[in-house]
């Protein structure tokens, strides 16, 4: 999809450098896809605290039977 954007070239310039990209439009694509990782990352963050815990489950037994079952296979 061709797109014509008005961007300051400095700015341009700088992340052309600071990517190592080798054109502009390598340059922006790298640049949209960190900023919407970013996003997705934010709201990640913000669904801490708000799960609940299952206070029943034991992790350490699942780790156990998780390595047994690594180990058994060799």
């Amino acid at each position: 999809m061709a797109t014509n954007l008005a961007l300051d070239p400095q700015l341009l310039e700088d992340a052309l450098v600071a990517s190592g990209a080798r054109t502009k439009k390598e340059a922006v694509t790298m640049a949209l896809r960190e900023f919407v990782a970013r996003r997705a990352q934010t709201k990640l963050v913000d669904s801490f605290g708000t799960l609940d815990w299952d206070k029943s489950y034991d992790y350490k037994a699942d780790r156990r039977s998780r390595d047994r079952k690594l180990t058994a296979g060799d």
